[in-house]
């Protein structure tokens, strides 16, 4: 009777079905060779990972290197392993958020980081120029910089920025090159400042790197439309890219401050400047699809004026868009003013108390958290919003952010000022997507990116007016937020009145109740 046969682990590796050797067939085999091999000869060391890993649900795709492990741990190895670790997902769940609904295909990705550059952009330069501008002087002479600083940047904005929304309708062609332009002269300015940081030409600069920043805005709320994914609206897009805007210009900062830290206001200036370098290269790999602009028609901020003949038809704003316009622009008057105000009222407190400099920054990184918090808050509220009428949510954004004012009037101190940022950048995140919202539904289709650069031009004017109304109040609590929230009642008003079809501006009353005026000829 012929001994049993080996188990199969047992078995010499001589391919599969094959018969062991004749010299073996009688031989019993030792009791250790009794384990299984896996289908490997006895004594070839097995791998420790399987090479190939099989495609799952999991986030595998196909065969994967697998991650060699050093011979030795030590504590510091696992730390680096585990950064490495965190950081890949990190990444990873970055572009999973930035691809997402279609971004990568229509184009909106692109659009996404050019917008988080110019955050970051500017976040990094206010970084910069704070030292110089603020905190190295007393609260008479930084008053006094600031002032000039806003006198050079702002005011010719203010006469610029009219001029945007026309230019904007007639750039048929180069959008794309608009925005990467703009984005090059910031990154030029940048580097004047950083040369001539201690000369009259820091100024100037400023203004520069400050209107082409906000042009670059406008440009960027023409061609959004344009990106936009079939899978989401406008309203969610805005929003999505206002968190990654302001996510950029958190992390940016951050990195200025400790450049700034490191090597003085011209250390943040040339980073800055590089900054802006990368986002012009970033404008050109949008989509060139952005450029077709045949058929659209210029929108218009009237309707109702006499008509010029000889000119191109433009698409007036409908009544909502008109009302959401109104409670947007006062709430922008009030988070332009809070930037300004809140800082000089915290250094006149602190200096009066004999408090350090620190502590006038810690005081307000307390606002500006708490602002900061309001507008995530907001924009991840707005994103998943519906809204079925825009009218009533922004005028109960407005009636919020009038609410908190008075409250910061009577009671005044940090903590009323920081809720004050809280509920008016909220209140401002959630207006500007009922404006996105009520811009898609009621304009047509072939002037929806003409109306978001207007609007964006509005927007952008109203912050600006609320920041010089900041500068010239005296630095007490109750008398600026008593100023601005008899400011934001009027808007209040505007808007309510607006709505049902009257304006405490006699020239803009309407001059026939009916339905919202169809495209007209020559309106501007």
């Amino acid at each position: 009777m012929s001994p049993p046969p080996p188990p199969r682990g047992a078995r010499p590796y001589a391919g599969r079905g094959a018969a062991p050797p004749p010299w073996r067939a009688d031989r019993a085999e030792p009791p250790y060779e009794h384990y299984d091999t896996g289908g490997y000869p006895p004594g070839q060391p097995r791998e420790a990972f399987d090479p190939e890993p099989t495609a799952t649900e999991h986030g595998f795709e196909g065969p994967t290197e697998p991650r060699r492990l050093p011979k030795k741990l030590t504590v510091t190895r696992v730390a680096a392993l585990r950064s490495r670790e965190i950081s890949g997902q990190a990444v990873a769940a970055f572009r999973r958020a930035t691809t997402a609904d279609g971004a990568d295909k229509s184009g909106l990705t692109s659009l996404t980081y050019s917008v988080m550059l110019n955050y970051a952009s500017d976040a990094a330069m206010a970084v910069a120029l704070a030292n110089t501008l603020f905190f190295a002087a007393s609260s008479g002479e930084s008053r006094g910089k600031v002032a000039l600083y806003l006198l050079i940047t702002i005011a010719p904005f203010a006469l610029v920025a009219p001029v945007i929304g026309p230019a904007l309708d007639r750039i048929q062609r180069g959008r794309r090159l608009a925005m990467a332009v703009s984005s090059a002269g910031q990154a030029l300015m940048c580097v004047l400042m950083a040369l001539n940081f201690d000369s009259w030409i820091l100024y100037p600069a400023a203004l520069g790197k400050m209107v082409l920043s906000k042009s670059f805005m406008v440009l960027k709320a023409a061609v959004t439309p344009r990106v936009l994914p079939p899978e989401i609206t406008l309203s969610k897009t805005n929003a999505r890219l206002a968190v990654f805007g302001l996510a950029a210009g958190g992390a940016f900062g951050a990195v200025a401050s400790g450049l700034n830290w490191a090597f003085g206001s011209a250390g943040a200036l040339w980073f800055t400047a590089v900054i802006c370098a990368v986002g012009a290269a970033q404008a050109m790999r949008i989509p060139s699809w952005v450029e077709v602009t045949e058929g659209e028609v210029p929108a218009s901020l009237t309707g109702q004026h006499p008509v010029p003949t000889g000119k191109k038809p433009r698409q007036p704003m409908a009544r909502h868009v008109v009302v959401a316009l109104w409670g947007n622009g006062s709430i922008r008057v009030l988070t332009g003013f809070l930037m300004m105000f809140a800082a000089f009222a915290v250094k006149a407190e602190t200096e009066d108390s004999g408090q350090s400099a620190f502590v006038q920054l810690l005081l307000l990184g307390i606002i500006g958290a708490a602002a900061g918090l309001g507008g995530f808050l907001g924009n991840a509220l707005g994103s998943r919003m519906h809204f079925g009428k825009p009218d009533q949510v922004v005028l109960a954004c407005l009636a919020s952010a009038f609410a908190a004012t008075v409250v910061a009037t009577v009671v005044a101190g940090i903590a009323t000022a920081a809720l004050v940022g809280l509920v008016g950048s909220t209140a401002s995140a959630l207006a500007k997507n009922s404006l996105d919202a009520v811009i898609q539904q009621d304009m047509p289709e072939e002037s929806r990116a003409s109306a978001f650069g207007r609007s964006e031009t509005v927007l952008q004017l109203a912050w600006v007016f609320g920041g010089a109304v900041g500068l010239l109040l005296p630095p007490t609590y109750w008398i600026g937020f008593l100023v601005v929230s008899a400011l934001l009642a009027l808007g209040l008003t505007q808007t309510w009145l607006v709505r049902g079809g009257s304006s405490l501006i006699p020239a803009l009353r309407p001059r026939a109740s009916g339905p919202d005026p169809e495209p007209r000829r020559g309106d501007s």
